[in-house]
């Protein structure tokens, strides 16, 4: 557990009385980092090892050498919970990791104040109730009692503006964080409270509505998924709101540092490349991107990389038409957005032009299968010069004194030569977007304009909004994370400078004695990384050489006197292409490879020639810078080189230090509590490292180091009166001499001091007091309770006597009663069964008396009906005989008559032969 002064808290002396059994105390933890125990035994000086039982059932041994190495004292319930880090009594790094999760976990509550710092936790969560209008309403106007209210977003927006109307100070919000943590979301509240508070009066949409309009366009180009977030911005942004005579938002500006280009070209597994060409993919089919035949995705080599082409719950077609709305909002034509998503197009055809090995040992030619992407790329969407482009893409130039030199390129350099190309287009299509977007913040922006509008006046009063990557360390950190990296430990150092002096001022204001306070200088890991020599300058230097290498840079580094004294700096001991830096928040090994090349940041000259040479306006125009240098630098024989992106990023990093020295800062760091992106789930691993990071530590140790606990003198006298009742209503009617009163009586010389306002206790002092009124409540309910008790046993004993009295009564007036009534029941019984059995046998009696005639005419009923049923059968028999009769004698008669035809018919047939016969023989005779 002991981590001597590398753990935050140490060296703060702690009374040796508080550490009594049953004292509350933190212990470190492999897996949660610190958890609370309780001690089992009393700790005196001569005391070499400590018994705690840990909240989870352990009981461990901590062996103790000395006073430095005492455990850290958990604070009272009371501020458990606390709003405000820096009004806990025991400022500590445990403290401070339990707190925050305390709140994050238990009360769900997002934010904490931690002095001048808002700490932001990421819940992982649908949180819109938190930011709706009537929330905004809550905040709006309160001014500098916002510090009253819950901590949020919107209360640092409020002082922000507060201050800016107030006292005519120019403010910044500053908001940093590591990826994931909801740097761009905290950000995009803040001016979203701006444009609600300060926004058009005329009844309109103001400027306010374009400033909200460009988060969607700055996050389609500039954000992209990562394994730790799904929109990570990939770049820094600083948006400057500019204010009139009536605190309305009168314009806005927006400066961009250090995007990530690299990104373009190769994305790690379960990452992509930036949103809009995935909205493109999607969204293929809309009216914009007729002609430009955009395949899905996967069919490109810079978006399928890393394969993870959807984003679960963003359908990227509907994020298309918002990043199309935003556009047009902007001041963008349909025109103007056709040809900005034809460049983009480009970019991601270029991509698929891969190279194969050619005829000679290193010459590499186009593919045959990307000939179609060549040729669309070409003719239809830049309109360059085909032979031109496959010349150069697999080609270079080396100029000597008196002649030139055309080398083939391999395969690998060609991919690389293809790649530059591609970055370079993008990263000044990026740059001519915010220039548009600025144009459009300012009011002066057409589709047609090619340049911001010059002599415009610098506003009076303005709200700086700062949304940067945080402090970043991987397994393998190349000069993105060395650039991230310098310009956290920039402002980190204009962050420490600015807490210690309001911390001072708030003691000159409260009149108390001068505290010296020391603080974490990291000027020396700056002037490693910036001064002369350094590592910039080196990393200069060496891409002026013809044959520069990143080993070169190295050793260089490795080889200068005044590097090898820093001791922010370590070198590999045995030979290795890395070295590490020992920045404010933690050390960083980095790989030198790939340096240099990302430093220069250069194309090929002729391949830039062929596509300077384009056809197509818009590119041509977003060229021109380039263009520009290349003509620069031919004119001065090719002497004159462009500025590294070192040099460039360091410059920026100058003059974003001077805007905001030149405010008031407020802060805003976020939290990323776990990375499996849970509802309301906290790793105490990996907040703790952020909140070593991003300054948090750091703001509780300059607290700590004076007077970290301030009570008002009103509070104070109500919470403690009871340590000094001598004083009777003093609390009430003198709080601030009650308060010099009581403290004199129960702490230390030295350990308090009263200012004009509020009085300011050491550490531990609050911790302290909270004991001995603990104690004092106690020893005072100990003598209530006694006293309570006698008259609750006394009023019980009464209440007990007069009830037994009231129940004897009760009883034999009862037991009368209740003889009375069994004689009373046995009269009505006998009368009951008297009544019940006459009833009885009249029911019986009735029952078989209709029972007997029922049998009757039931009996008689079915004689009858045998009778009837006998008649019925010999009628129907007579009928059958009758009509049997009837048909015997038909039929017999019907026979004798066919008899007597046929006798008729014999006898007729032999008279007419005989006749005929007759007739015969009279004809033969005659």
């Amino acid at each position: 557990m002991a981590d001597g002064g590398m753990t935050l808290g140490r060296g703060h002396s702690t009374p040796i009385d508080n550490y009594k059994r049953g004292a509350r105390v933190w212990h470190r933890h492999a897996e949660l980092v610190w958890i609370a125990g309780e001690l089992q035994t009393d700790v005196t000086f001569s005391t070499t090892s400590i018994r705690i039982l840990l909240d989870d059932g352990e009981t461990v041994e901590y062996p103790l050498k000395s006073p430095d190495q005492l455990p850290f004292l958990r604070n009272p319930e009371i501020l458990i919970g606390a709003d405000d880090l820096t009004t806990l009594s025991y400022l500590h790094e445990p403290a401070v990791l339990h707190n925050v999760a305390f709140r994050f976990v238990e009360k769900e509550a997002v934010y904490t104040y931690c002095g001048i710092v808002l700490v932001a936790v990421n819940p992982y969560a649908d949180c819109r109730d938190l930011y709706g209008d009537e929330m905004i309403q809550v905040y709006r106007g309160v001014g500098k009692q916002v510090r009253g209210l819950d901590p949020h977003i919107y209360a640092v927006a409020e002082e922000a503006f507060y201050d800016l109307a107030e006292y005519g100070k120019n403010q910044s919000v500053i908001v940093s964080g590591e990826s994931g943590a909801g740097k761009t979301v905290s950000a995009k509240y803040v001016m979203r409270y701006f444009a609600s508070v300060a926004g058009s009066r005329k009844g309109g949409p103001g400027i306010e509505q374009r400033v909200l309009a460009s988060n969607p366009i700055m996050e389609a180009i500039g954000n992209a998924k990562t394994i730790r977030n799904d929109n990570s911005s990939r770049f820094g942004k600083y948006i400057q709101l500019n204010f009139g005579d009536r605190y309305a938002i009168s314009g806005a500006e927006m400066r961009t540092y250090l995007l990530e280009k690299s990104r373009l070209v190769f994305q790690a597994s379960n990452e992509r490349n930036y949103h809009i060409f995935y909205q493109m993919c999607a969204a293929r089919e809309d009216p914009l991107l007729k002609g430009m035949k955009l395949g899905s995705a996967d069919a490109y080599h810079y978006t399928a990389q890393g394969r993870a082409s959807l984003l679960e719950g963003v359908d990227d077609g509907e994020e298309f038409r918002a990043t199309v709305q935003a556009l047009t909002e902007v001041g963008f034509s349909a025109d103007a957005q056709r040809d900005l998503l034809k460049v983009l197009a480009g970019v991601l055809t270029l991509g698929n032009v891969q190279f194969s090995a050619g005829g000679g040992d290193d010459a590499t030619a186009v593919q045959r299968d990307s000939s179609g992407a060549v040729r669309q790329l070409c003719e239809e969407l830049y309109g360059i010069d085909e032979a031109d482009l496959r010349l150069w893409l697999t080609n270079r130039e080396i100029r000597a004194v008196t002649e030139v030199v055309r080398k083939p390129l391999n395969r690998e350099e060609a991919s690389r030569n293809r790649d530059a190309l591609a970055k370079m287009i993008y990263a000044h299509t990026f740059n001519w977007v915010v220039e548009k977007v600025n144009l459009a913040l300012r009011g002066t922006f057409s589709s047609s304009s090619s340049s911001p509008s010059k002599g415009a006046p610098k506003p009076q009063r303005f709200i700086g909004v700062l949304d940067i990557y945080g402090f970043e360390t991987f397994e393998v950190n190349s000069f993105e994370q060395f650039c991230i990296n310098y310009a956290n430990e920039k402002l980190q150092q204009q962050f420490n400078q600015h807490v210690f002096k309001l911390e001072q001022a708030e003691y000159e204001r409260e009149e108390i004695a001068w505290v010296r306070i020391d603080f974490y200088d990291n000027q020396p890991c700056i002037d490693l990384i910036e001064a002369r020599p350094g590592l910039i300058n080196y990393l200069d230097e060496q891409c002026k050489v013809v044959k520069g290498s990143d080993p070169g840079w190295l050793d260089q580094i490795t080889n200068c006197p005044t590097l090898k004294k820093s001791a922010q700096l370590q070198l590999p001991k045995i030979r290795s292409a890395s070295f590490m830096i020992k920045h404010f928040a933690a050390d960083v090994s980095y790989t030198v490879d790939g340096f240099l090349e990302k430093n220069k940041d250069t194309v090929n000259e002729q391949l830039m020639a062929v596509v300077a040479a384009t056809k197509f306006p818009l590119l041509r125009e977003i060229l021109e810078p380039s263009v520009g240098d290349l003509a620069q630098a031919a004119a001065a024989g090719g002497k004159k080189m462009k500025k590294t992106v070192a040099s460039q990023f360091r410059d920026s990093l100058k003059d974003l230090m001077t805007v905001l020295e030149s405010t008031r800062p407020h802060y805003v760091r976020c939290i990323k509590p776990n990375d499996e992106k849970l509802r309301f789930t906290f790793d105490p691993k990996r907040a703790i490292q952020q909140l070593r990071a991003c300054g948090v530590l750091e703001t509780v140790r300059i607290s700590a180091a004076g007077y970290p606990s301030r009570w008002n003198y009103d509070d104070f006298g109500k919470r403690y009166r009871v340590l000094y009742p001598e004083g009777r209503a003093m609390w009430r009617d003198a709080p601030r001499k009650f308060a010099s009163a009581a403290c004199a009586k129960h702490l230390e010389e030295g350990k308090f001091a009263l200012g004009k306002t509020k009085m300011f206790f050491r550490t531990g002092q609050v911790a302290l007091l909270e004991r001995k009124r603990t104690e004092t409540l106690k020893a005072s309910a100990l003598k209530i309770q006694t006293r309570w008790r006698g008259y609750v046993a006394r009023k019980r004993y009464q209440t007990i006597r007069n009830s037994v009295k009231l129940i004897q009564a009760a009883g034999r007036a009862f037991m009368v009663y209740r003889a009375a009534k069994y004689l009373q029941m046995h009269r009505a019984s006998i009368a009951i069964q008297t009544a019940w059995r006459r009833h009885a046998a009249e029911k019986r009696y009735s029952q078989m008396r209709k029972a007997a005639l029922a049998i009757q005419a039931a009996f008689r009923a079915a004689r009858v009906r045998k009778v009837v049923l006998k008649l019925r059968y010999e009628k129907s028999a007579l009928t059958i005989q009758r009509y049997w009769r009837g048909y015997m004698v038909r039929r017999e008669e019907i026979r004798r008559l066919r008899k007597i035809i046929k006798v008729q018919s014999c006898v007729r047939r032999f008279i007419a032969k005989r006749r005929l016969r007759k007739l015969k023989f009279t004809a033969t005779v005659y």
